[in-house]
């Protein structure tokens, strides 16, 4: 048993994967709140942009 216990203890092959879960949470929540701040703002500058393409 102690065994057992010690392997899963010392078995750190899950964690890389909850940290790259963790950053994407993060990074996902920077760029959604981001969206929210330019708001209406980011409409005028997408059309803008494609009015000086044309």
């Amino acid at each position: 048993m102690v065994d057992i216990l010690r392997r899963a203890w010392l078995d750190d092959g899950g964690q890389d994967i909850a940290e790259y879960a963790v950053m994407l949470a993060v990074i996902l929540v920077i760029v959604a709140g981001t969206i929210r701040l330019i708001g209406s703002n980011a409409s005028k500058v997408f059309s803008a942009t494609a009015s000086s393409i044309n």
